[in-house]
């Protein structure tokens, strides 16, 4: 329990329905009551999960994502659950699976889809979209995928309390028969489980089709041959029809690597890999897949800058604190985008670097009734007071 709160709290978050924030617990109510009374709910068998908070964030595509706020209560628990119950399932987890776990990335995902692309004969990529997989994961199959590793009773009986917590929203109480929200600690472990039926089902019977990447419920299979490719796309529709998922046709697509004026690429975890022709010494072609921010995560850089750096409100502020806001999210993009790829990468990156300084001076110049600031003079100013750059060769 004790490095359960360790981790809730450092993780922080909002409240959920019952509205006690970590902050209160740490300064009024007392982290030391708080983990003896949750400890001893569980003891007694007191303990009963409330429903999550419906909370929605936008997607890139312009819906939105609907999130699932559990109390702070509740995340201790399901931390103290996912603390005793990973490993167990880790042990069996399969090394297709990247999301969520311990150790892997989404690095380690693009790298495996750069190393088998590049070093193998991979032709073709299904590029899968399951229709609103957290949504739509059936709870008696999990349970069934969960009792196969877990034979303690009470942790059953918790794990699916919080299945059937319910939901809700706008002060309305909506049952959770279906489904297991994204938010809650313990739902990314949930997911991994599911879908561990099928990377155990690919690995054991159709590797010879092609190689599964997969980080939680998105994934790709890179295959060989075009018929390999098709068989690939009907094993999924089997597999997922018996969870109870369903593919989605529009979103999922069969992506041709090889011929160049078929070579479309693909999205995947905010890349986009595209085979592209480089040239080796003695100038022979070649041609090896890239990976580079996508159109849709480029978008979303420039709406972030946008953001700080558009309101008029902003424009009481000081140059030194937008950059000081800014900074951190330079940093994330650097981090995340540049290294995968950092020679492909960083001609994406320069372009949001440009569009951030591009922001800055039209800030500045509205902030002093300005028409016009020599750009050389303002770019040494914003790298003299510590503006980051998101390509890698150039941090700070």
């Amino acid at each position: 329990m004790e490095e359960a709160w360790k981790r809730v709290k450092a993780n922080a978050g909002s409240p959920g329905i019952d509205k006690l924030t970590i902050d209160h617990i740490v300064s009024e109510y007392g982290e030391g009551r708080f983990k003896e009374e949750t400890a001893e709910m569980l003891r007694s068998g007191e303990y009963r999960a409330k429903p999550v908070r419906r909370q929605e964030i936008p997607k890139g595509d312009g819906k939105m994502r609907p999130l699932g706020i559990p109390t702070v209560r509740d995340r201790l628990v399901q931390m103290a659950a996912k603390l005793v119950i990973e490993p167990i399932f880790e042990a069996d987890f399969r090394d297709c699976s990247y999301g969520f776990r311990p150790k892997r990335s989404t690095h380690g995902a693009t790298e495996k889809i750069r190393e088998t692309v590049n070093n193998g004969k991979v032709y073709w990529v299904v590029d899968v979209d399951i229709t609103g997989y957290f949504d739509n994961i059936a709870h008696d199959k999990l349970m069934e995928l969960v009792e196969q590793r877990i034979n303690d009773r009470r942790m059953l009986k918790v794990i699916r309390k919080w299945l059937k917590a319910g939901v809700m929203k706008d002060d309305k109480f909506f049952e959770t028969d279906i489904g297991s929200p994204q938010g809650g600690v313990i739902s990314p472990l949930l997911a991994n489980i599911y879908l561990h039926y099928l990377d155990t089902v690919w690995e054991k019977q159709f590797t010879e089709l092609g190689t599964l990447v997969r980080y939680a419920d998105d994934l790709v299979i890179l295959c060989h041959k075009k018929e390999h490719a098709l068989k690939a796309i009907e094993v999924l529709k089997a597999v997922f029809g018996k969870l109870e998922l369903k593919m989605n046709a529009q979103k999922s697509k069969l992506v041709n690597l090889w011929i160049e004026e078929k070579n479309q690429g693909f999205d995947f975890l905010g890349y986009h890999h595209r085979r592209l022709p480089a040239y080796r010494k003695g100038g022979k072609k070649a041609w090896i897949l890239r990976s580079f921010p996508s159109k849709k995560a480029m978008k979303k850089m420039r709406s972030k800058v946008k953001e700080v750096t558009a309101p008029r409100k902003k424009l009481t502020r000081t140059l030194n604190e937008l950059v000081e806001e800014l900074n951190p999210k330079i940093q994330g993009w650097r981090n995340y985008y540049a290294k995968a790829d950092k020679g492909s990468a960083n001609g994406f990156l320069r372009k949001i670097d440009w569009y951030i300084g591009k922001r800055l001076v039209i800030f500045w110049n509205n902030k002093h009734k300005r028409r016009k600031t020599w750009h050389f003079d303002f770019y040494s100013t914003l790298k003299r007071i510590g503006l980051k750059s998101a390509t890698l060769q150039a941090s700070t």
